[in-house]
């Protein structure tokens, strides 16, 4: 059996930033195709019956396909400069739980089929929309709008998938596989500070806020900036620099809880002594109530129109996703929380592949402790015993699943824990 750790460590070099620290695995890239062979080799080694779906989910089954599955796992792509635990540890951690109830003889006893999955482009650093992958499975991103989606660099989502091996004429919603689906547990390391001064180690995920992003354009006039007055320019980096100056207290005076973030920008043409012709930023809203994102977004769009026609400048404003406040099964939850009895229930600013497939499949989420309470960044962390520990949960959640705890308690008699050395 391999335990969490050194599966971690396989492919803890794969894709750092040759730039500083973190990791860059953009979805349907290089990088992630390789974390993606990494995964299916591990699979093929154990004798799982692997497959890429159309829409670019990898499954890897232990039993033959049918119906009422039991499915864990999580992704394996990154924010720009992430962490080292955000998406793999799930899936390291489905590998290293299917080693353990299969060592123990009870997986033999299930009747149901049991799956580990990895969700592709499920940080949306790519096409800009996060769970690409869950969203298609589901029907929430229509097949269409997918596939003309652009990266950066102008190609189309249509042109990598044909790359990546997917036929984009079977791209969109795949209604008999999520039919098959009987329970959806992801495993994830935690992304706050809930459990940092707790004694637990693992938490029961209770639900994910709502939660979008938009695309604010500004459009103003590329000119000289050696020979262009002050007084006649139409300059977007002037206009979008000032609405997002005023984010933060736009979103406060809205609702104190809310958050509103400006991750990314953009100018055209970039030259230094070039008066910018255009502007983009993303703009991320999160709250739990969904009225108050619309509410937050109203005051920004307002602002920024404000901005724009005192400089001169056209605005143009656009979703790109959004998902509302999701809570998890309440009757799955029940059964973890009868199995992990101490672990206590958390809520999730952070979107999940989980929390896309809620609305469709019976789902729940386990979070282990991250004791910066730091992520999407470098500085995310996760302690050795930590990760071991939420194996051993997420080896009782998938046993409780499967319907053979009684039988993993029995083999597991004065025996090593599921986390423990190997």
């Amino acid at each position: 059996m391999s335990d969490v750790v050194s599966l971690l460590s396989q492919i803890e070099d794969t894709g750092r930033d040759t730039r500083g620290p973190g990791y860059q695995r953009p979805g349907f890239s290089a990088t992630e195709r390789e974390l993606r062979e990494w995964f299916l080799a591990e699979a093929d080694r154990r004798g799982l019956d692997t497959e890429i779906d159309a829409n670019g989910i990898t499954w890897a089954w232990a039993t033959p396909q049918g119906a009422d599955a039991v499915v864990t796992g999580s992704h394996l792509d990154s924010v720009p400069g992430g962490g080292e635990f955000d998406g793999p540890l799930g899936v390291a951690s489905a590998l290293a739980a299917f080693d353990v109830l299969k060592a123990s003889g009870a997986l033999d006893q299930s009747t149901r089929p049991f799956a580990l999955a990895v969700f592709p482009e499920e940080e949306g650093s790519r096409f800009g929309v996060a769970c690409l992958g869950s969203r298609l499975l589901t029907g929430a991103i229509e097949a269409d709008r997918a596939l003309g989606l652009k990266d950066a660099a102008g190609d189309t989502f249509a042109d990598v998938a044909r790359g990546y091996g997917l036929d984009p004429a079977r791209v969109g919603r795949d209604q008999s596989r999520l039919a098959g689906i009987g329970s959806f547990i992801e495993l994830h390391v935690e992304q706050g500070i809930g459990l940092i001064n707790t004694d637990q180690a693992v938490a029961i995920g209770s639900s994910i806020i709502g939660h979008g992003r938009w695309h604010f354009a500004f459009s103003g006039q590329g000119n000289h900036a050696g020979t262009t007055p002050m007084s006649h320019r139409a300059d977007p980096v002037v206009a979008a620099s000032r609405v997002i100056g005023d984010i933060p207290t736009l979103a406060a005076a809205t609702d104190a809880s809310a958050v509103a973030t400006v991750g990314r920008t953009l100018i055209h043409p970039g030259g230094t002594n070039v008066i910018a012709s255009s502007m983009s930023f993303w703009l991320d809203i999160r709250h739990p109530d969904d009225a108050v994102v619309k509410q937050v977004l109203e005051a920004i769009s307002r602002r920024a129109q404000e901005h724009g026609a005192d400089s001169g400048v056209e605005v143009t404003i656009s979703q790109e996703s959004y998902s509302p406040t999701t809570h998890f099964t309440a009757d799955l939850n029940s059964r973890l929380t009868s199995v992990l009895p101490d672990a206590p229930l958390l809520p999730s600013g952070a979107g999940h592949d989980a929390g896309i497939l809620a609305p469709h499949v019976p789902s729940a989420m386990l979070y282990v402790r991250n004791p910066t309470g730091v992520s999407h960044a470098p500085e995310e962390a996760c302690e050795v015993d930590d990760q071991r520990a939420g194996v051993d949960a997420l080896v009782k959640v998938l046993a409780r699943e499967l319907g053979i705890e009684h039988a993993l308690a029995d083999s597991n008699a004065g025996g090593p824990t599921a986390g423990g050395a190997r």
